[in-house]
């Protein structure tokens, strides 16, 4: 069985997108994403656990459009076979430099470090901490006031219909890899007033101006 990935001009990737309303699967790094991405796109970068991540929150029948940093578009596609995707239509050749090179539009995610949200969570009343770790992570030590959105339930876009439009949300997980990918998945559904914490809770529990606190009985 042939398993090579097409690649797909970038008429073909337009077309393909528009008419099937494929998913676009973006592999390129977290921190290479948030800097410029096709809209729409979702974000599970290659350096993480990509094939686990891509089968447990997307379908694996729709049709699949790859994006992919210049020479992984292959190992891409294997990963995403390998979890049982099974209609994946190519890569966009070039990658997002083709795209953005055409003049097509383009979105981002902000980054912010820990110490900005520390300076803004007491000036902004609409700033919503979103933590998007497991429960269990969540419990043995979380931002007070944060809300708790496991990455795994933002499959569901009804996880996020307690968001409002005024809110301002800090999105982050352990590191940062999770948080990306839940950015990409808020703005597919339209959520665009969002920032993702570079370095995640790791980095947001060195804050000293930042409460922390535990759930001991989300861990029993």
């Amino acid at each position: 069985m042939d398993h090579t990935v097409s690649a797909l001009s970038l008429t073909e990737f337009k077309s393909l997108i528009t008419e099937t309303n494929a998913v676009i699967i973006d592999s390129r790094p977290a921190t290479v994403f948030t800097q410029g991405f096709i809209p729409g796109s979702v974000s599970i970068g290659l350096e993480g656990r990509f094939g686990e991540w891509a089968g447990n929150l997307l379908p694996l029948a729709e049709p699949v459009a790859i994006v992919a940093e210049t020479g992984s578009e292959e190992e891409t596609a294997a990963q995403l076979r390998r979890v049982g995707f099974s209609n994946i239509k190519g890569f966009l050749d070039g990658g997002f430099g083709t795209w953005k090179a055409s003049g097509g539009q383009v979105d981002m995610i902000i980054n912010v470090d820990a110490d900005e949200l520390a300076m803004d969570i007491p000036f902004d009343d609409r700033l919503v901490v979103v933590d998007v770790r497991r429960e269990t992570e969540f419990g043995d030590g979380h931002v007070a006031e944060a809300i708790n959105i496991p990455l795994t339930e933002l499959v569901d876009p009804a996880s996020m219909g307690n968001i409002e439009d005024d809110q301002n949300l800090y999105i982050h997980c352990a590191t940062g890899y999770r948080s990306v990918i839940a950015a990409s998945l808020f703005k597919r559904q339209g959520i665009h007033n969002l920032r993702n914490v570079a370095g995640g809770f790791e980095a947001i529990k060195k804050q000293e101006k930042i409460e922390i606190i535990k759930e001991n009985r989300v861990l029993n």
